[in-house]
């Protein structure tokens, strides 16, 4: 199915507006998305992932619940190893969101350009 202007499909609801929020929140940081682009090539466990941070266990553990809760992973556990993967799915909320601004910017552009085109032509006349 080809996706809608704006990104979404015809009919379907508007994303909600916090689950947007808990994306962008997710995404601004440097360490959590690193954390992405590292399961974007393999499901890791905490341990694996936190082991190139510098920082206590605790802390790091709470990236990965900011990334869990804004729905970019997901885990699992197994015995005593929770394993983390990519749902890169929920990216998507991201990039309909910004697909939206950008349509808007561009209408504006495009806008100021027809406006500032017309001014210069009254001017030459």
């Amino acid at each position: 199915m080809i996706p809608h202007a704006g990104g979404r499909h015809p009919g379907a609801a508007a994303p909600n507006p916090a689950a947007v929020d808990r994306v962008f929140r997710a995404l601004s940081d440097p360490t959590r998305r690193n954390v992405l682009e590292r399961l974007a090539l393999k499901p890791a466990s905490t341990s694996e992932l936190a082991a190139s941070y510098g920082m206590a266990l605790p802390s790091f553990v709470e990236h990965l619940k900011v990334l869990e809760g804004s729905g970019l992973v997901r885990s699992r556990k197994q015995g005593r190893t929770r394993t983390y993967e990519l749902a890169a799915e929920q990216m998507q909320l991201a990039e309909d969101w910004l697909g939206q601004q950008r349509k808007i910017w561009e209408r504006r552009l495009d806008q100021l350009d027809h406006y500032l085109l017309k001014m210069k032509a009254e001017s030459s006349e």
